[in-house]
């Protein structure tokens, strides 16, 4: 899912893109205390002021920030995983892998306290159907912002390297998706591979880092929802 796209089809001056109200927000959630963003709606804090009115919260997440796609649960979902952000136990082999970002509603707000319920393949591109290795949940912070740390998956007959993921706000309809890692060979022979579940990663001495941002219905957020 990108964070930066051309605007309503013009055409954009060479070497500049239009940068979406989410990335400006992610860049706010991270440079301002948090007491400046709560109540705020989707409004920046450098655009506040002191004297300003509380401004509305936008009616929709119009910028191309589109739901995230849902997909395929699989058949190796367990439920009742381990609250954890950590994935890594004694014995786990693999390339460290973190993935970390944020939980946005679809009117651009962070989202606070939303379930993120991950699970994966072992280095060998095995599940672990008996226990809970390499599964667990979390939840994201007050800024809407979770981290998980874990391993690069292996690979398995017909499918790339994925990871699965449950996401919900409170309240909401449970997203199953998955995300996908950039440059596999497989990305283009897997069935259900999508491009807009793509990560962005990159090396990290011997370990990789990864972002991605998820957009969800997150229904009990919207004004006059039930609380």
């Amino acid at each position: 899912m990108a964070d930066e796209h051309p605007g309503n089809g013009d055409p954009e001056p060479a070497g500049r893109r239009a940068v979406s109200r989410k990335t400006l927000l992610k860049a706010a959630l991270v440079a301002v205390p948090l007491p400046a963003l709560l109540g705020s709606g989707v409004a920046l804090a450098r655009d506040h002021r002191p004297s300003d009115p509380p401004p509305s919260p936008t009616p929709f997440c119009d910028d191309g920030d589109d739901p995230t796609p849902p997909q395929t649960e699989g058949p190796y979902f367990k439920p009742r995983s381990p609250e954890r952000a950590s994935l890594l136990e004694p014995g786990t082999r693999g390339t460290r892998l973190t993935v970390s970002g944020y939980v946005f509603g679809l009117t651009c707000r962070p989202v606070a306290h939303a379930l993120l319920d991950f699970w994966q393949a072992d280095d060998a591109g095995a599940y672990d159907n008996r226990g809970f290795r390499l599964r667990g949940h979390q939840y994201t912070d007050a800024r809407g912002a979770f981290t998980l740390t874990t391993i690069v998956p292996g690979l398995y007959p017909s499918r790339t390297r994925h990871l699965h993921v449950k996401v919900q706000a409170p309240g909401g309809p449970v997203l199953t998706t998955q995300l996908y890692f950039p440059g596999e060979p497989r990305n283009n022979t897997d069935p259900i591979f999508h491009p807009a579940l793509l990560m962005n990663v990159r090396q990290a001495g011997p370990a990789k880092e990864a972002t991605f941002d998820f957009v969800v219905d997150g229904a009990a957020l919207r004004p006059g929802s039930p609380r």
